[in-house]
């Protein structure tokens, strides 16, 4: 006997719904006990904003939320210029050539790779070079990762250009520059700011390799660090209020990302 439609589809949403339970749920906790009025993780005491505003006098905070803006902006520029120009070369290039899947596997690399090797791989080089460690490094190590994915959102966007315009525009006497920057880079903008948003998000929330690659002291310490550094003493409201903003960030960076990402319409 066979199960009708109506009871299969009935399993299928209980069975989304638990998913989305086990992933949400937790992080509405979360985002419950930031307002917590009582100190203790687990004791309800009513709702109260004065977690956020003891964010706000922190200076331990403040200083790691200004180290961790001043990385995620400095790398998601650099990953956005490399990776633009990464990306704009391998599609340009890749008519006819064998070698693309090599090309490929290489530039997945930084983003399967596990973080911890990569942080040990990373620390290494900067070892061997004898560079000292500290914010500088941490910029380096997060534009690293993140070509990679400014690269991809970036060729996806190129997948649907057609070259016969860039063609059309140099036959029409404009040069090469004035080219990609009157007609390619107008139209692969939103890919590249959509990596860009990633980036930084990716960038924001990152804690293993910034922890290893980073130099001893508040002044290259990044808020990823700060929550690891406080949370070593027990989970307070106040951790709970910085976990929702930093969530808030990367939450609204990624919609935006993917928005923007959106592959352009073609008209017949």
């Amino acid at each position: 006997m066979s199960r009708s439609p109506s009871v299969g589809g009935s399993v299928l949403n209980a069975h989304l719904g638990l998913v989305y339970a086990f992933l949400y749920v937790p992080i509405l906790v979360l985002i419950l006990l930031s307002f917590n009025k009582s100190g203790l993780p687990t004791a309800w005491g009513g709702v109260s904003l004065k977690w956020y505003a003891a964010l706000a006098h922190n200076s331990a905070i403040l200083s790691a939320a200004l180290n961790t803006l001043i990385v995620a902006l400095s790398a998601t520029f650099i990953a956005c210029v490399l990776g633009t120009l990464l990306a704009l070369g391998i599609e340009m290039r890749r008519k006819g050539d064998d070698k693309g899947q090599v090309v490929d596997t290489l530039l997945m690399a930084p983003m399967i790779i596990p973080d911890i090797v990569l942080a040990i791989a990373l620390l290494s080089f900067f070892n061997l070079l004898k560079v000292g460690l500290g914010l500088h490094s941490i910029i380096i190590s997060h534009a690293v990762f993140n070509i990679a994915f400014v690269c991809a959102v970036v060729r996806t966007r190129l997948k649907h250009f057609d070259y016969s315009i860039l063609e059309a525009s140099i036959d029409l006497g404009a040069s090469w520059f004035t080219t990609f920057r009157r007609v390619l880079l107008p139209a692969i903008f939103p890919g590249v700011l959509a990596g860009g948003l990633l980036a930084f998000t990716l960038s924001v929330d990152e804690f293993i390799i910034a922890f290893f690659n980073s130099g001893s002291g508040q002044a290259s310490t990044t808020l990823p660090m700060q929550i690891y550094a406080m949370i070593r003493f027990g989970v307070t409201p106040e951790i709970n209020a910085l976990a929702t903003l930093v969530m808030l960030v990367s939450i609204t960076a990624l919609l935006a990302s993917q928005r923007l990402n959106k592959a352009p319409r073609t008209h017949e």
